[in-house]
């Protein structure tokens, strides 16, 4: 078995890795000469401190790395038997590399692309043997995440969908069936955990206490927290497609998140975010209600997106988990709880939202 990869940045890179260190031969290639150049070397220096530490061994580093290949061109990956893009996100670019890649490869080669948002379906759209396509989303950093969401458009073959399964799982990740819609699984389960800490900023709460209620809950990371680290500007644009995609008050884009990208303030990157560099202080007296109404519109969206269809509630749960490092999964907050807590819940934040956030909390019918 052979996999390719097209794009060499971080995420191609890592996901070569995942699949070199595995034992695959891996073909890569990038359309710049300097990413090519340089790939090699670059993950070798990235993982030579683990070698110094004991972690890695020399013997097993210089496999990895005999058994990635750095190509030219397109064409040098016809011998994949599946080939994995990791290129710049925006749907124009993905069709264009898949039209170019079915030009000169067999046409059995399975084309899986990493988009975190875009649809599988659009980016077949035209192709010759749609079929073939598919997605596999690696999360950041590919080699450390274990979950990978493996999405399929209406008309992708079931064999496609077995073998790209089969040789990720292969490689130690942790294959969750995705429906293609916006968001997949994490980016769209995750809107809520975001989004209601940015409607309790909007009522008046700190960052502080928002944060504090959920490290109290055991969650390792605040919501406010986990956007600055995430970059606010990553999350604009992911809350923003979302919105664009859906249209509904449940990914309602939050000025005070356009504030921050506004000015600048785009959490650790930039130095300063909502909370970042400061921690969260102590929870507050009703930590345990914020932690509540967080959880309850988390389970929420997803029933609305496992009443849609193709995915279940233990997917969710398992990737939200995995990809997020969650302590429990949506549909395991609304058993710890119980299913009464949640709607309660949900009926009070409903009939006190204001105009703007009208429909945000309710449950699908």
């Amino acid at each position: 078995m052979i996999i390719g990869v097209v794009g060499l940045g971080t995420m191609g890179l890592g996901i070569a890795q995942v699949f070199a260190a595995a034992g695959y031969t891996v073909l890569a290639t990038d359309a710049a000469e300097p990413a090519r150049a340089s790939a090699a070397s670059r993950l070798r220096a990235s993982l030579e401190p683990r070698v110094a530490k004991g972690a890695l061994a020399q013997d097993a580093l210089d496999a990895m790395l005999s058994n990635l290949q750095i190509v030219p061109t397109l064409q040098d990956l016809s011998p994949a038997d599946l080939i994995i893009e990791a290129i710049v996100e925006t749907l124009p670019a993905k069709q264009t590399l898949f039209g170019a890649l079915a030009a000169c490869i067999p046409s059995q080669t399975i084309l899986a692309t990493n988009t975190s948002s875009l649809s599988i379906a659009a980016i077949a759209q035209g192709m010759p043997h749609p079929e073939r396509v598919l997605g596999l989303h690696f999360f950041n950093p590919a080699p450390a995440m274990k979950l990978v969401e493996l999405v399929a458009h209406a008309g992708t073959a079931p064999r496609a969908l077995m073998l790209a399964r089969q040789v990720t799982e292969a490689a130690g990740k942790t294959v969750i069936t995705c429906p293609d819609s916006p968001g997949f699984i994490v980016n769209r389960c995750a809107r809520p955990f975001y989004g209601e800490a940015l409607a309790l900023l909007e009522e008046g709460r700190t960052a502080s206490d928002v944060d504090a209620a959920m490290l109290a809950a055991g969650y390792k990371i605040g919501p406010l927290s986990l956007i600055d680290l995430i970059g606010a500007d990553i999350n604009l644009a992911a809350t923003q497609s979302l919105q664009t995609a859906l249209n509904h008050p449940r990914y309602h884009v939050f000025n005070a998140l356009k504030a921050q990208v506004a000015a600048g303030h785009l959490g650790r990157k930039s130095g300063q975010g909502f909370l970042f560099p400061a921690l969260p202080g102590p929870p507050p007296p009703d930590a345990a209600a914020i932690a509540l109404r967080i959880e309850a519109t988390l389970a929420n969206e997803a029933a609305w997106l496992l009443a849609q269809g193709g995915v279940t509630g233990e997917g969710i749960d398992q990737a939200l988990k995995l990809g997020l490092n969650f302590p429990r999964g949506p549909f395991e907050i609304t058993a710890h709880h119980s299913a009464a807590t949640i709607a309660a819940t949900l009926f009070a934040l409903e009939s006190n939202a204001p105009a703007h956030l009208e429909t945000r909390y309710l449950p699908p019918t």
